[in-house]
């Protein structure tokens, strides 16, 4: 019984979303334009697309596992300041989003069917798919079936059936319904993986990443901040330094 309603009350254990009225008007001291885009069974997701005047490309960004919009949506300043436009999706069931999250390949249709809307708009060529925390299993999935210029990843898990394995050592396996193997899609992408973690990340553990790192290719890096927890590696200095020079290349 106990096993019954750890597997039927996981997304209870693993998404904490905003959730925002329809009428819910978002204000920035930015130009964006809000997105509906429509899933292929008629769910509508909501998201934010930022824009510069004279685009580099387009930063495709999925963010952690609490919040919404209206709190994420303050990362995009730090990539239209440097040339980029930004989108930013809310999964189903956060912000103005419909539905609810059901399993981990619902999850990752939804964000390629985001993807291919936007491919329309920017050349893949110019797309960086960006994941942070949550966000970096369905970002490195993405990557690992198109051809985005570059895939970044901050605070990334190994696979979130390791991370809970090094948490909750006694949860069985067989009870991970999203174990999210950022580990094995990694390898399947053919573009470049940078990889952000802060040293001092209290939820997902810097070690995850070191483990990360052994199925790089030669182009792929990871990036220790010094001093960083898990939560707004956007914001550090250095982060922002290192993002500008790899943006920049």
């Amino acid at each position: 019984m106990a096993y019954g309603l750890l597997y039927a009350f996981q997304e209870k254990l693993l998404f904490f979303p905003e959730k925002l009225k329809s009428n819910f008007l978002f204000q920035f001291d930015q130009k964006f334009e809000e997105m509906n885009i429509r899933m292929s069974d008629g769910i509508t997701l909501n998201g934010l697309l930022f824009k510069t005047d004279h685009p580099k490309g387009l930063i495709f960004y999925l963010h952690g596992n609490a919040g919404s919009l209206r709190t994420w949506a303050g990362v995009a300043e730090v990539f239209t300041d440097l040339g980029y436009d930004v989108f930013i999706l809310d999964y189903r069931g956060y912000g103005k989003s419909e539905g609810v999250i059901q399993d981990e390949e619902q999850l990752y249709g939804d964000v390629q069917r985001a993807y291919d809307v936007l491919k329309n708009r920017y050349p893949e060529q110019q797309i960086i798919v960006l994941g942070y925390s949550m966000g970096t299993g369905p970002a490195s999935k993405l990557a690992s079936v198109n051809q985005p210029k570059l895939l970044i990843l901050q605070a990334p898990y190994y696979s979130l059936s390791d991370l809970v394995k090094h948490y909750f050592p006694i949860f069985p396996s067989f009870l991970h319904k999203y174990p999210f193997e950022n580990f094995r899609h990694i390898q399947k992408c053919n573009m470049p993986v940078v990889i952000f973690h802060g040293d001092q990340d209290e939820v997902i553990y810097p070690g995850s990443s070191i483990k990360l790192k052994a199925h790089f290719k030669e182009q792929d890096s990871l990036i220790m901040l010094s001093s960083q927890q898990h939560n707004g590696m956007t914001f550090n200095l250095e982060y922002q330094l290192k993002i500008k020079e790899i943006l920049n290349r």
